[in-house]
């Protein structure tokens, strides 16, 4: 995976340039997208079990990309 601070996956699937972010959901913190409306896209094949775990994997380029949503 290329390093990128944009999701592909809304790119590509919802035709918007939005930032990678850590989001949470109940299976835990991903590597997403979201909008002003909310969450658009999941981009980490991970779930990571903290925050910081995401934040750290986001900002080390430490994650893997989905290639499907």
């Amino acid at each position: 995976m290329s390093f990128s601070s944009f999701g592909h996956l809304a790119q590509q699937w919802c035709g918007l340039v939005l930032p990678l972010k850590v989001l949470q959901s109940a299976a835990g913190f991903y590597i997403g997208t979201a909008d002003e409306e909310g969450p658009c896209s999941k981009e980490s094949e991970e779930y990571f079990p903290t925050r910081a775990a995401a934040e750290a994997a986001l900002n080390k380029g430490q994650w893997t990309q989905k290639q499907t949503p």
